[in-house]
């Protein structure tokens, strides 16, 4: 019985798209996905880092992607992610910045530098909030959608978005169905999606991974290795999502103990004021006391005065 192959293991994936023998595959996948006008279809390419077993031994982690360039100048880049972890995103932009700043030295006129198209295939959502499978970025103004240039495109092909029970419509579409259903589907007799010239060729490498036990070998390690950096990459996720949570933590308690703080200063300002008001209204007795005893002491001279002058006050009219 055949073994299964998944297409999105990166030695299968570079065989398929990045061997000189599968070039017109890769010209295949590059116009289905681009969706070029008709007379800017891409004919021939060269690919810059052709497939090469000795690429995928000994370090289970290299990264491995297809650069290619066209006659017009236009550069590649196809690469395949497994897991989207929060660095994944700036590492999209380096990676085409890298490639893009890699085509002229120091001193070199810039009209060198050609445009470079990079494709990211996804098999977990890096852009959840949409449904859409395939995004297409560029540069632009905003207002006005002026496009600042054609030198950067990065496409985002999110295979998770993608349903494999719908029609296929055009060869972008065929390729997610192998992509995501390759692994699955008969190498010999496959589903009327894959049943084409260039899906038959891209079955064989899987079908020659399943039956040459040196690649299978070299597919098996390279799974292990992907499943050991995705289980890291969960694992860190999972510490990072703690520390945050922990951090909102701490500054929830901050938040929660300044306000106490606050209140505790309030009750303070607050007995402060009650107990200057109690002294005040003390000091105002201890005054209307003064005042009546005051005016008692007036009444008791005026009435000894009144005596000693000879008058009774009480007939006083």
């Amino acid at each position: 019985m055949p073994r299964k192959i998944d297409p999105l293991v990166d030695c299968v994936f570079k065989a398929i798209l990045g061997k000189d023998e599968n070039k017109n595959l890769l010209i295949h996948f590059l116009n289905a996905v681009l969706e070029p006008e008709k007379d800017a279809l891409i004919r021939d390419v060269v690919i810059k880092n052709p497939y090469n077993e000795k690429e995928f031994i000994g370090d289970k982690l290299t990264v491995v992607d297809v650069k290619a360039t066209d006659g017009k100048g236009k550069n590649y880049q196809i690469e395949i992610q497994l897991a989207v972890h929060p660095a994944l995103a700036p590492r999209i932009l380096f990676t085409w910045s890298s490639i893009y700043h890699s085509q002229i030295q120091e001193g070199d006129d810039y009209r060198k530098l050609n445009p470079v198209i990079s494709i990211w295939i996804l098999n977990e959502n890096l852009f959840a909030e949409t449904g859409k499978y395939h995004l297409d970025f560029s540069l632009f103004d905003k207002e006005n959608g002026l496009s600042f240039t054609d030198h950067l495109g990065i496409h985002i092909l999110q295979l998770r978005n993608w349903r494999s029970d719908r029609s296929i419509t055009n060869e972008k579409e065929r390729w997610l169905y192998m992509f995501k259903e390759g692994k699955n589907a008969d190498m010999e007799n496959p589903p009327s999606p894959l049943d084409t010239e260039e899906m038959r060729q891209a079955m064989s490498v899987l079908r020659r991974f399943s039956e040459s036990e040196k690649d299978y070998l070299l597919y098996q390690s390279r799974l292990d290795g992907i499943l050991l950096h995705n289980t890291w990459l969960r694992e860190l996720e999972d510490i990072r999502k703690e520390k945050e949570q922990a951090q909102k933590e701490k500054e929830q308690a901050q938040k929660e103990t300044e306000q106490a703080q606050k209140e505790t200063e309030q009750a303070q300002k607050e007995t402060e004021q009650a107990q200057k008001e109690t002294e005040q209204a003390q000091k105002e007795k201890e005054q209307a006391q003064k005042e009546t005893e005051q005016a008692e002491e007036k009444i008791r001279r005026l009435l000894l005065l009144l005596k000693e002058k000879g008058i009774d006050p009480d007939k006083i009219a």
